[in-house]
C-alpha cells in the first residue's frame, strides 16, 4: 500500500499492535500442575452446582487488570502471588435488567465457597457474556486479552475463539499497521452458543489510498495473506476450529451499507468488535438509531432480486437433471461397462449395452433399470437441446427416486461382477500355477507328479536347484487360496495379495522354463562349417531344423529325421514355424549323431562339410 499525506489515524491506547499475548508465569504453570486434581474437582463441582457456565481458565498476572465493578478485587488489597485467579464466564441471554447482578453476586458466592472447600488460594472472577460484549463495544480490549490469553479449564467455545482471534488479530495489526480499521466478531460468538469447532470473525482494512493496483487484486491479495495468518493463528493456538475470516475492504464495505446489504447490516447489528479505530461502532450506533437507511436504488434492486432467484432457481433445477443425475447414472454405467472389458463408449451405446450385455447375455440385471436409464438419458438430451426449458419440483423427485434405484441396483451388479471375476481370477491363478509347476517338474524328469505331491516336489526343486524357497512358500499359499475361496474363507484383502505374489511366481516358473529348454536346444545343436560359411543343424527326435548361413538366421529349412538317421522331405520353412515348434517340443534329440545323418546333410549342402565340436 501507498502513503499520502492524509490525516493520521490515532491508535486506541490498550492495544499494542503484533504483542504476544500475556502467558502464565513460570511460577503460576508448576502451580497449576501440582493442584491439577484440585483444579478439576472444583470445575466438576461448579458446572453441577452453577447454571450456564461457558467457560473456565486460569488467568494470567497483567497489570491493572480491568474487570467490571461486580467482581473487581477489593481497593486496597495486596495480591497474593500463590492466588490462582480462576476465570468464570456465565452464559446470561436468558437473564434481564437487574436480575443480571443478581445472577453476579450469586454465582460468585457459590464459586467462592466452592473455592474455599478446595483451596483457599482459588480465587474465581465472575464475569457475564454480556459484561464482555459491553467491553468490546467501549473498546476495553484489555479485558479481551486477559481472557484470551488464560489456560483454559472449561470451554463451549466462546474462550478459545477469542484465543485464536486474539492472535490473529495482533498478527494483522502487525502486518498491516494502520489500515486495520476494525475486526469483528459475528456469527454465534458472543452468544453463548459458539460452536468450538466454528469460529467466524470480518476483518475490514482502509483501501481509500491504493493507487498502485486494482481495489480486485487488493482484495484477493489481501484476503490469502489474512486467510493464511489464521491456519498460522490456529497453529499458533492450537485450537482446532473452522476458523471462518470474511475480509472487506473499506470501499466495498461503505458500498454494502448504501446498497442494505443483509449481510452487512446484520453484521452492523449483531458485531462485536474486537478492535475498531472508529469506523465499525459508529455505523453500529447509527444503524440502532435508524439513521442508516436503504436507497431508493438498493429498494428497487432488492425487488428485482426476487425474480431474478426464482429464473436462477429454475435454471439451477434443469442443471440437476441436465447434469448432475444424467452424470449420476452415466459414470456408474460406463464403469459397469469398463468392467466388462468395453472402453466408455457414448451414453446412448451405453444404454443400448447395458440392455446386450446385462440384460440379455449374462441376464444380470432388469429390463426396467434400462428403461430408467434411457428416460435419463433422453430428458437430458432434451435440456441440452432446448426442448425442455423447465422441470417442477415433482418431476425430479420422480428422477431422483429413479436414480437412487438404479444406482443402489448398479452397486449390487458391481458385487456380482466381481464376485464372478474372483472366481474366474482364483481358478485361472491356481490353474496356471499348477500347470507351469507340473510342466517344470516333468521337464526336470521327477515321477509321479501329482496335484498333492506338487509343493513337496517343487521344494525338493527348489532346493537342488538353489531357488529362493519363497516360491515354495507362493505356491502354498495359491492353493490355500484356493481351498479358502471355495469355502468362501477369503478376504478382499487376501485374494489381492494372493494376485500380487502369483504374478511374481509366474514369472518366475516361465523364466526356469525358458531356462531349461535354452539349455537343452543349445545341446540339441550341431555347428558345422562348408567352404567360407557356418551353419547350424537344431535336432529333434522326429524332425530337424537347417540353418545353411548363420549370417541369415531368418532363412531356414526343416526335413523329417528318418530311424537310420537320413533326413527325408527338405523343405523352406521360416522363424515363426521354428519358435512354434520349439514351445511346444518335449525333448530335443538324444546327442547319437548317425553316419547317415551327416550324409543327408551334405548332400544338402552340396559339399563336404567340419563338424565343430564344442569344448
Amino acid at each position: 500500500m501507498t502513503k499520502n499525506s492524509h490525516p493520521k489515524k490515532e491508535e486506541p491506547a490498550q492495544i499494542k499492535p503484533g504483542v504476544e499475548l500475556p502467558k502464565l508465569t513460570k511460577e503460576q504453570e508448576e502451580r497449576v500442575k501440582k493442584v491439577k486434581e484440585k483444579l478439576d474437582k472444583f470445575k466438576e463441582k461448579c458446572l453441577a452446582k452453577i447454571e450456564d457456565i461457558t467457560g473456565i481458565s486460569i488467568l494470567p498476572p497483567m497489570p491493572q487488570q480491568t474487570l467490571p465493578p461486580a467482581v473487581a478485587r477489593t481497593e486496597g488489597a495486596q495480591p497474593n502471588p500463590n492466588e490462582l485467579q480462576i476465570f468464570i464466564l456465565i452464559d446470561d441471554a436468558k437473564v434481564e435488567g437487574l436480575a443480571k447482578g443478581n445472577l453476579i453476586i450469586k454465582t460468585t458466592d457459590e464459586a467462592t465457597k466452592i473455592a474455599k472447600e478446595i483451596d483457599e488460594l482459588f480465587k474465581p472472577q465472575i464475569m457475564l457474556i454480556s459484561e464482555l460484549k459491553e467491553a468490546c463495544l467501549d473498546a476495553k480490549h484489555d479485558i479481551i486479552q486477559m481472557v484470551a490469553s488464560s489456560a483454559l479449564i472449561h470451554d463451549k467455545g466462546l474462550l478459545s475463539a477469542l484465543k485464536v482471534a486474539e492472535v490473529h488479530k495482533n498478527m494483522s495489526i502487525k502486518k498491516f499497521e494502520k489500515y486495520v480499521v476494525s475486526y469483528i466478531a459475528v456469527g454465534s460468538l458472543f452468544r453463548g452458543d459458539a460452536a468450538p469447532n466454528d469460529i467466524d470473525v470480518a476483518i475490514v482494512i482502509d483501501d481509500t489510498d491504493v493507487k498502485k493496483m486494482s481495489r480486485f487484486e487488493l482484495r484477493d491479495k489481501l484476503r490469502a495473506i489474512i486467510i493464511n495468518m489464521g491456519y498460522d493463528a490456529s497453529e499458533i493456538t492450537g485450537v482446532r476450529a473452522q476458523f471462518h475470516i470474511q475480509t472487506y475492504i473499506l470501499t466495498d464495505f461503505w458500498e454494502n451499507v448504501k446498497d442494505a446489504n443483509p449481510v452487512i447490516f446484520t453484521m452492523l447489528r449483531d458485531g462485536v468488535p474486537l478492535y475498531d479505530r472508529g469506523v465499525f461502532m459508529p455505523w453500529k450506533l447509527l444503524l440502532q438509531m435508524g439513521r442508516i437507511k436503504p436507497s431508493p436504488e438498493a429498494i428497487d434492486m432488492n425487488m428485482e432480486v426476487g425474480d431474478k432467484l426464482i429464473d436462477r432457481t429454475k435454471q439451477k433445477l434443469l442443471s440437476v437433471v441436465g447434469e448432475d443425475l444424467f452424470y449420476a447414472v452415466m459414470n456408474p454405467t460406463q464403469a459397469a461397462l469398463m468392467l466388462y472389458g468395453i472402453p466408455p463408449p457414448t451414453p446412448k451405446e451405453a444404454v443400448k449395452l447395458m440392455e446386450e450385455i446385462y440384460v440379455k447375455k449374462e441376464k444380470l440385471l432388469e429390463k426396467k433399470y434400462v428403461d430408467i436409464l434411457e428416460k435419463i438419458r433422453k430428458t437430458f438430451k432434451a435440456i441440452e437441446h432446448g426442448e425442455l426449458k423447465e422441470v417442477s419440483g415433482k418431476d425430479i423427485d420422480k428422477l431422483l427416486s429413479d436414480c437412487k434405484d438404479y444406482l443402489e441396483r448398479i452397486k449390487k451388479l458391481f458385487s456380482e461382477i466381481e464376485e464372478r471375476n474372483e472366481k474366474e481370477a482364483i481358478q485361472e491363478i491356481y490353474s496356471t500355477s499348477m500347470n507351469l509347476t507340473r510342466d517344470l517338474l516333468l521337464d526336470a524328469a521327477y515321477k509321479e507328479v501329482t496335484a498333492n505331491k506338487l509343493p513337496e516336489l517343487f521344494k525338493k526343486y527348489s532346493e537342488s536347484e538353489k531357488i529362493p524357497l519363497k516360491y515354495h512358500k507362493i505356491l502354498t499359499e495359491i492353493i490355500k487360496a484356493k481351498k479358502d475361496y471355495d469355502s468362501k474363507k477369503i478376504s478382499k484383502q487376501e485374494m489381492n495379495k494372493v494376485r500380487r505374489e502369483a504374478r511374481e511366481f509366474i514369472r518366475a516358473i516361465l523364466d526356469q522354463l525358458d531356462f531349461r529348454r535354452a539349455k537343452k536346444l543349445e545341446s540339441a545343436k550341431l555347428s558345422f562349417r562348408y567352404g567360407t560359411k557356418m551353419g547350424e543343424l537344431i535336432m529333434f527326435k522326429e524332425i530337424v531344423f537347417v540353418i545353411k548361413d548363420t549370417q541369415k538366421r531368418d532363412e531356414l529349412w526343416t526335413a523329417n529325421l528318418d530311424k537310420d538317421g537320413s533326413l527325408q522331405n527338405l523343405k523352406k520353412s521360416n522363424l515363426a514355424e521354428y519358435e512354434k515348434y520349439i514351445k511346444g517340443a518335449k525333448m530335443p534329440h538324444d546327442g547319437i549323431i548317425k553316419s547317415r545323418t551327416l550324409e543327408s546333410l551334405r548332400q544338402i549342402m552340396g559339399e563336404d562339410i567340419d563338424i565343430l565340436w564344442k569344448a
